[in-house]
């Protein structure tokens, strides 16, 4: 667990502690070092979040930015296509210049959507 230059300094400082505290009193000493050490880590998480927060409150303050910018230009509403947003880019576009050099593909028909069938009631022996 401990590398062993580690647990030889903890070793030797829990030894020399012990002789200038006193067994007596070495567990309140040591309580306190753990309540001591208990805050600085909850002051630094506490510091880590707020910091957190700010930096997520300045990036939804660009956000909002570009949205008021978008809805007050008056080009966003004449240009706007829903097709162009719904349709997927292709991964392996093929730049401009490939493309007039590459064969044409034909497009795959368009495929119907199955109905859903409907469930019929079972017929029992005295009904056929």
């Amino acid at each position: 667990m401990f590398p062993e230059n580690r647990l030889l300094e903890l070793l030797i400082i829990g030894a020399v502690a012990l002789i200038v505290v006193g067994p007596k009193d070495l567990p309140i000493l040591l309580r306190r070092v753990g309540q001591f050490v208990g805050r600085m880590r909850s002051m630094a998480a506490e510091f880590r979040a707020s910091f957190d927060e700010l930096a997520r409150q300045s990036e939804l303050d660009e956000l909002r930015k570009e949205v008021e910018a978008m809805r007050n230009d008056p080009r966003h509403y004449s240009q706007f296509n829903p097709m162009a947003q719904t349709a997927a880019p292709d991964a392996g576009a093929v730049p401009d210049e490939a493309a007039a050099e590459a064969p044409a593909e034909p497009e795959p028909a368009a495929v119907k959507p199955a109905r859903p069938r409907r469930a019929r009631a079972k017929k029992t022996a005295g009904e056929a």
